[in-house]
């Protein structure tokens, strides 16, 4: 570290320190009027026995005052520490997620080291990784279920998209599936972002079953706004249900015509992830398709120290009140 790295926001406000010596040049103290008063005998003899003392106070006085006032222009110029430069790459992409939290995504057809998991769980793992590695993009989430619900605004705070993420639960926002609707919110908040490179992730497991807006309208609606729409496909083709009679299989609900077309309106493409290794394929394609950017943006961390000096300049003018205080009592 270094002293170039204090730095002061206003170092004009240095020249108040000649404030001071300027009023007790060129101004005149004020008069004492004389009043009349009762005169005690005593009152010479007592002013003698603490002459000595009050003159050294108001040696120290003088010394610990000017302290204080040097102090509180200090305070003033707003001292700061400017540190290290860091390099931040910056891809001006506005990136929004959308995840199907619907009742279906609870469907054990998944294996993460070896284990079964549900669907949402493996999207968590995944999408997870796929957040972390997108630096320099402005990051947003959706989860929708019978209703969609913004759950992050755009922001590059990567780290709490992720623990919102993993704090999803299935049936949260409904039953059922509203691809529309989560379209649709998307197209409302990727809208106000620049044109350029607006993009829109979209993870369900099954057919529009609710909402307002029908999806292929919705992508339509996107394409109008160059947003750009991958949508992926997630689970097994067969999905396991159980009844009195036992276990039993059937095929999925996963709507792949709608979400193929959703892609091809809005220029993305449709991904099929049938299971864990599909998933994390998708997800480098997509940096693949969707690159950061290599550009990159410096700037140098900034943290105020005005309360430091503001602080000392207190205690001072306590201790001066206290020595004030003595001095006439």
């Amino acid at each position: 570290m270094s002293f170039l790295q204090l730095e002061f926001a206003w170092p004009w406000i240095f020249a108040c320190i000649l404030l001071p010596i300027i009023s007790y040049r060129f101004i005149k103290p004020a008069t004492e009027s004389n009043q009349h008063a009762l005169l005690f005998p005593f009152t010479q003899m007592l002013a003698s026995m603490q002459a000595d003392s009050v003159s050294q106070n108001s040696a120290l006085l003088k010394w610990l005052g000017m302290l204080a006032w040097l102090l509180l222009v200090i305070a003033a110029t707003r001292p700061q520490w400017v540190g290290d430069s860091i390099q931040v790459p910056v891809s001006g992409r506005s990136l929004m997620l959308a995840v199907d939290i619907s009742g279906s995504m609870e469907n054990e057809d998944m294996v993460i080291n070896r284990r079964a998991v549900d669907r949402l769980t493996a999207v968590k793992a995944v999408a997870g990784e796929f957040i972390e590695k997108r630096e320099g993009d402005y990051l947003g989430l959706i989860l929708f279920g019978t209703k969609a619900y913004l759950q992050s605004p755009l922001s590059y705070d990567r780290k709490t998209i992720r623990i919102l993420l993993n704090e999803a639960v299935t049936r949260l926002a409904g039953e059922n599936t509203a691809i529309g609707d989560a379209i649709g919110l998307a197209v409302k908040r990727l809208k106000k972002q620049p044109q350029q490179n607006r993009v829109l992730v979209l993870l369900t497991d099954g057919a529009n079953t609710a909402g307002s807006i029908e999806p292929l309208k919705a992508a339509d609606l996107a394409a109008s706004e160059s947003i750009k729409i991958y949508t992926i496909g997630v689970g097994d083709d067969s999905v396991r249900s159980s009844s009195i009679f036992g276990l039993r299989l059937r095929k999925s609900d996963l709507d792949e015509n709608t979400l193929k077309a959703i892609a091809n309106k809005t220029g993305g493409r449709f991904f099929r992830a049938r299971d864990i290794t599909q998933l994390q394929e998708i997800y480098q394609v997509l940096d693949e398709i969707e690159p950061v950017t290599d550009e990159q943006q410096s700037f140098r961390p900034i943290t105020e120290l005005y309360q430091w000096p503001l602080a000392m300049a207190m205690i001072l003018a306590l201790v001066i009140s206290g020595l004030r205080s003595k001095q006439h009592g």
